[in-house]
C-alpha cells in the first residue's frame, strides 16, 4: 500500500490539533454549536482522542484531535498516527499551526499509520487521507515512510519466503529502483574469496549464505551500511528453546533496516557514496553445522573461539565489517538484532548505540529526539576488553559471566574495524504491542536518526 499523502486539490475537512490546556479558549472562539457539541460528547484533549462534527448534510465538516499534556507527549509519540483509521473517511487538512518537527511528526505518524500487512491476509483499509500539511516536505516524508515500509515488510514476511535468496532478491529489487549495482558472493564461493566466518554460520542451512554487496553514488562522502541478515536463527547446535525462537523471523532486523535507510539515502538523492553490506545466512542444524568449541579463523585473520552457536551474528558481521574498513569509507554503521542483553537493559522501544566520538554521539541523540526514533548511547568501554579475550583464541563469541552483553559483542564487532570511524546499533525491530503508526510486528528503529544526523557527522 503506498504510503501517499492525498491531493491538496482534492476537498477537505478541517483538522485541528488541540492541546488541554489550550481547549477553553478555542472553544471560545468557535460557535456554540461547535463548544456544546465538544462539551456534550466529553472532549477534553486527551492525547489521540477524537471527535468530529457534522454539517447539515450529514458530512465531517470539523474534526479535533487532542494533543494531550506534556507528560502524554513525553510517554507517547505519533499522536497522529491512529487517526486514518479511527476518523471518518474523508481527506483532512491540518489547519493547526504546529511548530516544524511537530508538523513532522505528525505528517509522518498519519503515513506510517496506514501502513498494513496484507501478504498473506486482508486487512481493514484505513478510511482517512490527508494533505501534507504546509511547510512539510512531502517528498521527505512519504520517502521515509516508504523506505520504513519496506523495513517492516521484510521483517514481517516469514522465512519460508524470506530466505538468504528472497532477502538477495529485496536488494537487487531496490538497487533496480535506484540505479545501484548489486554483487552477491554464494555458497563456497565465501570460502574461495575468504569470508570464512559467514560461510561457517550459514553452511548447515538447505539455503546457501552469501553476502550481499549494493553501491551506490559516485561523489561525496563514503558511507557503508552492514546489516545483519540472519534469516532465521534456530541457535544452531546450542539450540534455542521454543519460547525463544518464535520471533526468529526477525534476526534479519538489521538488514532490513539498513535496506530501508538505503532506499531513504538514495531516494533523497543524498550526495554521498553509499555501500550496503548485509552477510544473508541461516543458522541451522545439520550434520556440517559449527559446533561449540570450534575456532573460526576470520577474514581479517583474527581467531574466535565458538562458545555458543547462538551468538552467530557477530560472527557473519565481523566478515563484512573488515570487509568494508578495507574500503577505508568515512564511517561504518553497524545494525542488528544482535543481544537479548540491550533488551534487558533499555527494552524493546529504545535503539541502545555505540558511537567512535562525541561530536556523533551528539548528532544522533539530537537526531532521535528531533525525529521521535528514540536512541540511548551506551559505551564502547575499554575495560572490558578482556571479557572477550578467551587465551585460546584472539577472541570468545560468548564471553561467560553474562555481565555486559551488549558492550562485549560491541566491543567483538570493533576488533574488526581499525581503519574507520564505527558505530553500531543493536536493534530489536519489533513492536511487542500496537502503538499509534506502530501496529505489533516488525518495525524499524534507529534509520530515521540516522538519515537526520548524516549531514551534521558526514559533513554534507
Amino acid at each position: 500500500m503506498p504510503l501517499e499523502f492525498a491531493d491538496p486539490a482534492d476537498p477537505a475537512i478541517d483538522l485541528h490539533v488541540i492541546a488541554p490546556d489550550d481547549l477553553e479558549a478555542w472553544l471560545g472562539n468557535q460557535g456554540d454549536d461547535v463548544a456544546t457539541w465538544a462539551q456534550a460528547n466529553g472532549f477534553s484533549a486527551g492525547f489521540g482522542q477524537t471527535l468530529t462534527m457534522a454539517g447539515p448534510d450529514g458530512t465531517p465538516k470539523l474534526a479535533l484531535v487532542g494533543a494531550g499534556g506534556e507528560k502524554d507527549r513525553a510517554r507517547q509519540r505519533f499522536v497522529s498516527g491512529n487517526l486514518p483509521a479511527v476518523l471518518p473517511a474523508g481527506t483532512y487538512r491540518l489547519v493547526s499551526d504546529l511548530a516544524p518537527a511537530q508538523a513532522d511528526e505528525f505528517a509522518l505518524g498519519w503515513l506510517l499509520g496506514r501502513y498494513r500487512f496484507d501478504r498473506y491476509a486482508a486487512q481493514s483499509e484505513p478510511r482517512a487521507a490527508l494533505i501534507a500539511p504546509d511547510g512539510v516536505d512531502a517528498k521527505r516524508i512519504e520517502t521515509i515512510a516508504a523506505g520504513e515500509a519496506l523495513t517492516r515488510d521484510l521483517i514481517n514476511t516469514p522465512t519460508a519466503d524470506m530466505g538468504p535468496p528472497e532477502l538477495e532478491a529485496a536488494a537487487r529489487d531496490l538497487a533496480e529502483q535506484h540505479g545501484a549495482s548489486v554483487e552477491v558472493i554464494t555458497g563456497y564461493g565465501l570460502i574461495e574469496q575468504n569470508f570464512p566466518m559467514i560461510h561457517a554460520v550459514g553452511r548447515a542451512s538447505a539455503t546457501a549464505p552469501r553476502l550481499i554487496d549494493l553501491r551506490w553514488g559516485d561523489a561525496g562522502p563514503k558511507l557503508t551500511l552492514v546489516g545483519k541478515g540472519v534469516c532465521f536463527d534456530t541457535g544452531g547446535l546450542n539450540i534455542k528453546p521454543a519460547a525463544s525462537m518464535g520471533l526468529m523471523k526477525k534476526d534479519m532486523g538489521g538488514s532490513a533496516t539498513v535496506l530501508g535507510l538505503a532506499h531513504m539515502i538514495m531516494e533523497l538523492g543524498m550526495k554521498m557514496q553509499l555501500r550496503v553490506l548485509i552477510p544473508a545466512v541461516e543458522n541451522a542444524i545439520s550434520g556440517n553445522a559449527f559446533r561449540p568449541q570450534d575456532i573460526l579463523t576470520s577474514r581479517k585473520g583474527l581467531t574466535v573461539e565458538i562458545n555458543n552457536t547462538d551468538a552467530e551474528g557477530r560472527l557473519v558481521l565481523a566478515d563484512a565489517l573488515a570487509y568494508a574498513d578495507e574500503d577505508k569509507p568515512d564511517l561504518i554503521i553497524s545494525m542488528a538484532t544482535l543481544t537479548g542483553a540491550a533488551r534487558v537493559a533499555v527494552g524493546p522501544d529504545l535503539a541502545p548505540f555505540f558511537a567512535p566520538d562525541d561530536a556523533t554521539v551528539a548528532a544522533l541523540k539530537a537526531a532521535g529526539r528531533k525525529v521521535a526514533d528514540p536512541l540511548w548511547e551506551l559505551p564502547f568501554w575499554d575495560p572490558y576488553e578482556a571479557m572477550i579475550e578467551p587465551g585460546i583464541a584472539d577472541l570468545d563469541n560468548a564471553p561467560k559471566g553474562g555481565f555486559a552483553g551488549c558492550i562485549t559483542a560491541a566491543l567483538f564487532l570493533r576488533r574488526f574495524v581499525e581503519q574507520t570511524p564505527y558505530a553500531h546499533f543493536d536493534i530489536y525491530g519489533w513492536q511487542p504491542a500496537a502503538a499509534p503508526a506502530r501496529p505489533k510486528g516488525g518495525v524499524g528503529q534507529a534509520a530515521r536518526a540516522i538519515l537526520e544526523a548524516l549531514p551534521d557527522v558526514l559533513k554534507l
